[in-house]
């Protein structure tokens, strides 16, 4: 009896090692790909960096601390990131660019698309943001 039941507690904690493990590899990926989006955002004038770069941020805070000092270190995201992190909010002129970015983006991807579901969903999610980023402090 004792044998068994030491062998069913090492199987649940090898099952909770490779949930961890899944969680960690998903959240450096969307980190990376968050990085990527953020890249393209400085480049791209409809794709606003900010978010990108803050979700990128909090998955690598949650997953790979290496992955977190190089975001925290780098010379043109990280002064955003420790500010944010520090509970200084984000500069007023970063909000200002982000909704400006966000409300284009959406209104030409309404435009484009034109069906009432991409209208509603796109909708919601623009209002959500906006007021994620309107409720953050301000660093200036």
């Amino acid at each position: 009896m004792g044998q068994r039941h030491h062998s069913v507690i090492i199987t649940c904690y090898k099952i909770k090692l490779m949930k961890h493990h899944t969680i960690k590899i998903l959240l450096i990926s969307v980190g990376c790909l968050s990085i990527a989006l953020g890249v393209l955002g400085v480049m791209l004038p409809l794709l606003p960096t900010t978010p990108f770069i803050l979700l990128a941020a909090a998955c690598f805070a949650k997953s790979s601390p290496r992955f977190h000092g190089w975001l925290l270190a780098n010379r043109h995201f990280g002064p955003i990131v420790r500010q944010y992190q520090s509970g200084n909010g984000i500069p007023r002129r970063v909000r200002w660019r982000a909704l400006t970015m966000l409300w284009a983006s959406m209104s030409l991807s309404i435009w484009i698309i034109g069906q009432w579901w991409a209208v509603a969903t796109l909708g919601i999610i623009g209002i959500g943001v906006t007021i994620y980023l309107c409720r953050l402090p301000t660093a200036d």
